[in-house]
């Protein structure tokens, strides 16, 4: 069976937004860590006290968001695996890719206004039962 005409698009959409999700990952890494940590000093005034595990007390809050920079990295990073597993099962033609890239335009819906247009039409067309059939493995005769 022929490719479907646009399964290399979404593919290559696949691959775009993996990009943009290093992109993410290494301006967190690069920029906004390095300056939550070097802000140790400045995030609350210094009370006097020292607490052995978190340095002087009240840094929670720099604890926190570093917390919380962690945790868009690991968002990130899951989003950037479910992209290059997607983009590369489409262009191989496997029914794990074509679910994998359902997930992943799924997860799209919330990067509005792109990614919410462009995870519409990928569902519609990854849904669409001449496409599926294209993901159904031939009898080898």
């Amino acid at each position: 069976m022929k490719k479907p005409d646009l399964l290399v698009l979404i593919a290559i959409w696949e691959f775009i937004t993996a990009f943009v999700s290093f992109i993410g990952i290494a301006a967190i890494a690069v920029f906004a860590i390095p300056a939550v940590l070097g802000n140790w000093n400045n995030w609350m005034p210094y009370d006097g006290y020292y607490n052995g595990m978190m340095g002087r007390t009240g840094n929670l809050p720099m604890v926190g968001a570093v917390f919380g920079l962690s945790v868009a990295i690991l968002v990130l990073f899951c989003y950037l695996v479910i992209a290059i597993i997607a983009g590369i099962g489409l262009l191989m033609g496997k029914e794990w890719g074509r679910i994998t890239a359902i997930v992943h335009s799924g997860l799209s819906l919330c990067s509005f206004p792109i990614g919410t247009v462009i995870g519409v039409m990928s569902i519609i067309y990854l849904t669409k039962q001449e496409v599926k059939g294209f993901f159904i493995p031939q009898p080898k005769a």
